[in-house]
C-alpha cells in the first residue's frame, strides 16, 4: 500500500466549508471511485482551527500518480483557490 499525507493551510474559518464544498462538488466521490484507492480521509486539526490533514491510501504510487491527472483533481485545485493558503505532503514508510 502506498500512503501519503497532505496538511493544507487554509484561509481563516475555510477549513470545514473546503472539506464541504469538496464533497457537495461530487468530488470526493469521484476519488473514492478511483482505481486503486482505498482511503481519502480529512482529519481536522484539534490545535489549530486552520489546518486539514489529509490520508490517501493507495494500492500503489502509481495508481496515485494517475489519480492526480484526473479531471476531478484539476478541479479541486482550482477550488482550493478560493479556501487554502498552502500545503504540504510526504510519504508514509511503514515498514
Amino acid at each position: 500500500m502506498y500512503t501519503i499525507y497532505v496538511v493544507f493551510d487554509c484561509l481563516p474559518d475555510m477549513r470545514e466549508a473546503f472539506v464541504q464544498r469538496v464533497k457537495a462538488e461530487g468530488i470526493l466521490d469521484e476519488i473514492l471511485n478511483e482505481d486503486g484507492c482505498y482511503g481519502y480521509d480529512y482529519y481536522f486539526s484539534e490545535s489549530d482551527p486552520n489546518q486539514l490533514l489529509l490520508i490517501e491510501r493507495w494500492e500503489t504510487k502509481q495508481h496515485q500518480q494517475v489519480h492526480i491527472g484526473q479531471p476531478h483533481m484539476a478541479k479541486l485545485m482550482a477550488l482550493k483557490e478560493d479556501y487554502v493558503r498552502s500545503t504540504t505532503l510526504g510519504e508514509f514508510h511503514l515498514d
